[in-house]
């Protein structure tokens, strides 16, 4: 797939990412300079990923998570807690018995 290429979903997600990290940084009232220099990036940058541009790398979107104080989030992103689909899948391969060997029963 070319990289410019992305599923509607995608852009979609980054879109609404882009705006959720513009609103957050507002509800702090923190300017975009102040976050651009937080994060170690160009204000240029900072307004792409607010835009949900998805020709930014991850690590500035987390660089500025970081800088807005969400980090943790990013952490949480793919954390197979939240995996239900994965879960259910693991749960559907658990062995229907257990069979004890002779020897452990022994122990």
């Amino acid at each position: 797939m070319d990289i410019k290429n992305f599923p509607f979903p995608v852009k979609r997600a980054l879109k609404k990412f882009g705006y959720d990290l513009r609103d957050a940084r507002k509800r702090r009232r923190i300017t975009m300079q102040l976050v651009a220099e937080r994060a170690s990036i160009s204000r240029t940058t900072l307004s792409k990923i607010e835009n949900g541009d998805d020709g930014v790398s991850l690590g500035a979107y987390a660089k500025v998570l970081f800088a807005l104080g969400m980090i943790e989030r990013l952490v949480e992103l793919a954390d197979p807690k939240f995996d239900s689909l994965g879960l259910g899948l693991e749960a559907d391969n658990l062995p229907k018995r257990i069979h004890i060997s002779k020897k452990e029963k022994g122990k």
